[in-house]
C-alpha cells in the first residue's frame, strides 16, 4: 500500500557466517579438529585439518553462502533428484 515503509534490518538478509564460514561449518569444522588435535594429540593433522577445511568451507560460501542447506536438502531428498 502506499504511504507504508517497514524497515528491514540488514542482519536479517544475510547468512551467518564465521571468518568467512558458514556457522553450521565452521562449529564442525573446528570441533572435529580439536578432537583430533586433543582427543588423539595429533596436533599437525588436527591443525592441517583445520586449516584445509574452513579454507574450503570460505571458498565454497563465497559461490553460496546456503551450501550447507542446499547439501543437506539434497541428501535428504535423494530420491526425489535423482532421474
Amino acid at each position: 500500500m502506499e504511504g507504508y515503509e517497514i524497515p528491514l534490518h540488514r542482519s536479517l538478509t544475510e547468512p551467518i557466517l564465521m571468518a568467512g564460514a558458514p556457522r553450521a561449518a565452521a562449529i564442525a569444522i573446528g570441533t572435529l579438529a580439536a578432537a583430533l588435535a586433543l582427543g588423539l594429540r595429533l596436533w599437525i593433522p588436527g591443525l592441517l585439518l583445520w586449516v584445509l577445511g574452513h579454507s574450503a568451507a570460505v571458498f565454497i560460501a563465497r559461490a553460496d553462502p546456503d551450501f550447507m542447506a542446499v547439501a543437506a536438502r539434497s541428501i535428504r531428498h535423494r530420491e526425489h533428484l535423482s532421474c
